[in-house]
């Protein structure tokens, strides 16, 4: 009967682990950075994903506070996530703002060629 000592040894040892998450300081500030990003290329507080991010940062900083690391690190990844989907949208529309600018330019030079012809 040693292996009852043994697994309780063994799932003492994996909760103690789990309960010593070391603070996620650097994923805190690569969200911050995200959400900062963000707002450089243009999101807005309007667009849901950055507004996303920005409440769950709040609450990995609320989780650091209370010491709850292993909650503030998947609030914290969560919104650095939120965070570059928002800064990706709003890329991707000015993307498609400029194309829809040339094709605009292209349609006013071929009618112009074609005028001219």
């Amino acid at each position: 009967m040693k292996i009852r000592p043994l697994i309780a040894a063994m799932a003492t040892a994996s909760l103690f682990g789990c309960a010593n998450d070391p603070a996620p300081v650097e994923q805190l500030k690569l969200t911050e950075q995200a959400v900062t990003q963000a707002g450089a290329v243009g999101a807005t507080d309007d667009e849901p994903d950055l507004a996303k991010a920005q409440a769950k940062l709040a609450r990995a900083r609320a989780d650091m506070a209370d010491k709850a690391y292993k909650d503030a690190r998947m609030q914290a990844e969560q919104a650095e996530l939120d965070a570059r989907l928002a800064e990706a949208r709003v890329l991707t529309q000015k993307s498609d703002e400029q194309v829809a600018q040339v094709n605009a330019r292209l349609e006013r030079l071929r009618k112009q060629l074609g005028a001219s012809q």
